[in-house]
C-alpha cells in the first residue's frame, strides 16, 4: 500500500512539473548546460521589429524557433521600444541601468517609474506594453519561441 501511494506520488509530482514548469523539467532532463560569462556575451544589432540603437545577445535558444530562450538587449539612454504584444509570456529581468515598463497602447513615459538593477517584470501574453532606458540599460528576456 505504501509503494503505490509512494508511486503515485511521484507520478503527479512528475506531471505537476510537466505542466506547472514544462521547460525547466525538460531543460533538466537535457545531459547539458550552458555557461555563458558576463565578458563572453557577444553583442550584435537588435532584431529589426526594434528601432535602431539597440544591441542584442542571444545567451540561450533562438527566439524564433519553437522552446525555450534568453536574450540580453541593451538600450541607449531615452531609447524607446514601441507598443507591442507577443503571443506567449515575457518575462524580463533588469540586469543594469534604469529601465521602464508599462502596458498601453500608446507610450507615455509617466506611466511608469524606471526599475533599477535585479527588477523582474512579467508580462503576459497577448498584453500591450512598451518600455524605456533612463540611461544605458541592459535587460534580459527568458521566454518560450516563437
Amino acid at each position: 500500500m505504501q509503494q503505490s501511494i509512494a508511486a503515485a506520488f511521484l507520478f503527479s509530482l512528475s506531471l505537476g512539473c510537466t505542466q506547472i514548469a514544462g521547460t525547466t523539467c525538460a531543460l533538466a532532463a537535457d545531459a547539458h548546460h550552458t555557461v555563458v560569462s558576463g565578458d563572453a556575451v557577444k553583442w550584435g544589432p537588435a532584431p529589426a521589429s526594434l528601432p535602431s540603437g539597440a544591441q542584442a545577445a542571444i545567451l540561450l535558444g533562438n527566439p524564433a524557433q519553437e522552446g525555450p530562450f534568453v536574450l540580453r538587449l541593451k538600450f541607449p539612454d531615452g531609447f524607446a521600444v514601441p507598443p507591442h504584444r507577443h503571443s506567449k509570456d515575457e518575462f524580463v529581468t533588469v540586469i543594469s541601468g534604469k529601465f521602464a515598463v508599462a502596458a498601453g497602447e500608446k507610450l507615455d513615459r509617466t506611466a511608469a517609474k524606471p526599475l533599477p538593477p535585479a527588477s523582474f517584470v512579467h508580462l503576459p501574453a497577448g498584453m500591450a506594453h512598451y518600455a524605456w532606458a533612463d540611461g544605458e540599460a541592459v535587460v534580459q528576456i527568458n521566454g518560450i519561441g516563437p
